[in-house]
């Protein structure tokens, strides 16, 4: 008896550790994810995160204050690849900045009720678009013509930029809350509190493509047919419309947030803005 008693203590002990591999204090990192670099923690709100291609390096959006506030704190940063600061203060002068989406030369950002395009070679606030009623415009996709399709997550309209002009381009009353957005082979993939849909843009067909997944900030696709989320609270899964999901990261109960997230698929690397903890975290994700 008391060597049964040892062989299942014995047991227990080696799940207990085998639960724990991936588990630092409060964090749970899944073993797909090796962490590359954490930024210096000066990103005020870090709330969305924007990889140029072009120009290879990051953009972060940082609210500095009330995600609602009108109070000109905001700011737009850059980093390089490997988390660097190259410049804290790019762009000034914004309240509440969030979403981001790149076309060509343009940076574009929402900013509470209106879009402001930003003139990434000459670092320069171009245009700014007011948009009607908006009251927490949120994240930002760009199809390959560079229409704008924007989020807002308290009046659940998707508007849309083209031409210099705004107008509301989606309502449905199925989608609620809408905050992540992503363009992918004609559809607009809008992130909500119950799951992904899936509108095509050619006469806005709509599909519940993935539910039950929680409220979605970032969303993003693998390349692979998955797509990355983020809850804000600071949950990260792997989605798919024919699996199961995977929970690749949740630092909830360390207190740090995982809100806009960016997935460069060329390199399989995972940024993620933590908001209140005022940094950018990178992680590979493994294939």
């Amino acid at each position: 008896m008391k060597n049964i008693l040892s062989f299942l203590l014995i047991c227990l002990v080696i799940v207990g550790n085998s639960n724990t591999i991936a588990q630092t204090g409060n964090i749970y990192q899944s073993e797909e994810l090796e962490k590359l670099w954490s930024s210096p923690d000066v990103l005020t709100t870090s709330e969305s995160v924007c990889y140029d291609s072009e120009r290879h390096v990051i953009f972060v959006s940082c609210i500095n204050g009330n995600p609602v506030d009108k109070d000109q704190n905001g700011f737009i940063a850059m980093l390089t690849l490997s988390g660097e600061l190259i410049s804290l203060n790019w762009i000034t002068g914004l309240n509440a900045p969030k979403g981001m989406g790149i076309f060509k030369n343009s940076l574009y950002v929402t900013d509470i009720d209106k879009i402001i395009e930003i003139d990434i070679p000459n670092s320069s606030i171009i245009n700014e678009y007011p948009v009607d009623e908006a009251r927490f415009l949120n994240d930002i996709t760009i199809d390959p013509t560079g229409n704008v399709y924007i989020s807002d997550m308290s009046t659940n309209k998707i508007h849309l930029l083209s031409g210099g002009k705004v107008e509301t381009w989606l309502q449905d009353d199925l989608i609620k809350k809408p905050n992540g957005l992503f363009y992918e082979n004609g559809d607009i993939l809008i992130g909500s509190s119950d799951g992904i849909f899936a509108v095509r843009i050619k006469d806005k067909k709509t599909w519940h493509i993935i539910k039950n997944t929680g409220g979605i900030d970032g969303l993003k696709a693998d390349g692979k047919g998955n797509y990355i989320i983020s809850d804000w609270m600071g949950k990260i899964q792997l989605v798919n419309p024919e699996k199961d999901p995977v929970i690749l990261l949740n630092t909830t109960d360390a207190g740090i947030n995982a809100a806009d997230v960016e997935f460069i698929s060329d390199r399989n690397t995972l940024l993620i803005p933590t908001f209140n903890d005022n940094r950018v975290v990178a992680y590979e994700l493994e294939d």
